[in-house]
């Protein structure tokens, strides 16, 4: 891919309330995917944001609407990330209130544009559907790029069968990986002209 100076900054969002966490664990395994698939061009910085650690500010914001500094720190780095990896538990059927809590402080238009891998953990394939009645239309809202593939990982996901027949979580992280990493690289080649190319697009 394309060498310039800036380094690509991936931003990891992780919703898991448990250490360890399986939402941490799966995003954890897409970032090393993204970073495989961009490996050998742009340096990549990777911004992990932990919403367990910021349940107190994220509260406190919605009260008084003014957010604490690691708050603020975490909305500037998904707003200004060039690719943006969002996991979340399934609760009641759908994401859960710390991760909506969070993306309900981000400006409408603060992510239009930007590629965005959406992922969700749960203890049963049952509940895969939260990828795209819940989490694609909150991020489509928001107006970003969502990459074709979405990861769900339910509890039997991570014996790991071996076989190829069942066990398609590792392919489905690589597919996200790899798409997630593509519209990165696009993004960011022909900077400034991309940049204005898609504020025309979803204006």
């Amino acid at each position: 891919m394309t060498q310039t100076s800036r380094p690509m900054n991936l931003v990891v969002v992780s919703a898991g309330l448990g250490v360890p966490s399986s939402s941490r664990l799966l995003a954890d395994r897409i970032t090393e995917s993204v970073r495989r698939e961009l490996a050998g061009g742009r340096e990549v910085r990777v911004t992990v944001v932990e919403l367990r650690d910021l349940a107190v500010p994220i509260a406190n914001n919605l009260v008084t609407g003014f957010p604490a500094e690691p708050l603020a720190d975490a909305i500037d780095a998904v707003t200004g990330a060039d690719g943006l990896i969002a996991v979340t538990p399934v609760f009641t059927a759908s994401y859960s209130g710390l991760f909506k809590s969070f993306f309900d402080l981000i400006e409408p238009d603060a992510l239009t544009g930007k590629p965005v891998l959406i992922a969700a953990t749960g203890g049963t394939a049952r509940h895969s559907l939260v990828l795209e009645h819940a989490l694609r239309p909150l991020f489509a809202y928001l107006r970003a790029l969502v990459v074709p593939t979405a990861v769900y990982a339910a509890s039997e996901d991570w014996g790991g069968s071996g076989d190829p027949m069942t066990d398609t979580l590792p392919d489905r992280i690589a597919r996200a990986g790899r798409e997630l990493a593509t519209l990165m690289a696009s993004r960011t080649a022909a900077e400034p002209d991309h940049a204005t190319a898609t504020a025309d697009l979803f204006a």
